[in-house]
């Protein structure tokens, strides 16, 4: 049966907020020594009030001052964990809500984000139309996504040990570094996009396994587990890390003026 990348998100999402943590954590062995979220600091456009999509555990804004910056800062999600989650960022007001059904008026914001989410949904386009609805005439849009290269040395896990259901693309949509460009386009003027420099290099195996357990619906078994453990071992014990390439962009884009 095949299964939808909204549902497959409800799976993973919707009562905790663990497996996001530890896929966020298998990031902290990043080449960069700027991280993630430190470099989207210094290329978000930010300013007045700024709405978050799909905002996750809300990490992003442990690394952006937004109080100190006078932002009035709304993070939704569709999950009731990660909304818990939500609340304990300072001075954020968080709504749980559908990515494509957003419950605030056209022209609410200046910025609008979209870190890591829009392959999740089952219609990107109906997103994307209500994140340029809710901003403002000259609003930005700032929206994160990966290549379809992006942690192939983690997709190759999977079917080595008997669980093709682990690779990354089979749980989402179509929307990747090479497709997004065009799909913004369609909502938006002045449509830019970077890369993220960076890989990452994993000293031993456990952060790897802790990230393909959070993948798993059914749990691996020991075998699978073993498996694994020493297929990641090697490559350590044979180049000093476990290499995994990356392949993030960040695309930023302006709402034109409304007709």
């Amino acid at each position: 049966m095949t299964v939808t990348p909204s549902a497959r998100a409800v799976s993973q999402y919707a009562t905790t907020s663990g497996n996001l943590t530890a896929r966020i954590a298998l990031h902290d062995h990043g080449t960069n020594p700027q991280g993630w979220f430190a470099w989207l600091d210094e290329r978000l456009p930010l300013s007045g009030d700024v709405l978050e999509v799909g905002a996750g555990t809300g990490r992003l804004w442990s690394q952006v001052d937004h109080r100190g910056r006078g932002l009035r800062l709304t993070l939704t999600d569709f999950s009731a964990a990660m909304c818990a989650r939500l609340r304990e960022v300072p001075g954020a007001r968080v709504e749980r809500c559908d990515a494509t059904r957003l419950p605030f008026a056209d022209a609410s914001f200046d910025t609008v984000i979209a870190n890591h989410m829009l392959y999740h949904l089952d219609e990107p386009a109906a997103a994307l139309r209500e994140l340029a609805r809710v901003l403002r005439p000259g609003g930005r849009l700032a929206a994160a996504v990966n290549g379809r290269d992006h942690l192939a040395e983690l997709d190759a896990i999977g079917p080595a040990i008997g669980r093709p259901d682990l690779v990354i693309g089979l749980h989402q949509n179509d929307v990747t570094a090479e497709t997004a460009p065009a799909r913004v386009a369609a909502c938006f003027t002045d449509v830019t996009v970077e890369r993220y420099p960076c890989d990452l290099e994993i000293p031993t195996a456990a952060p790897v396994l802790d990230y393909l357990a959070s993948m798993a619906e059914d749990p691996l078994s020991a075998a699978q587990e073993a498996a694994a453990r020493d297929l990641v071992q090697a490559r350590i014990d044979a180049e000093g890390a476990y290499r995994v390439r990356k392949h993030s962009v960040l695309i930023t884009a302006t709402r034109g003026p409304r007709g």
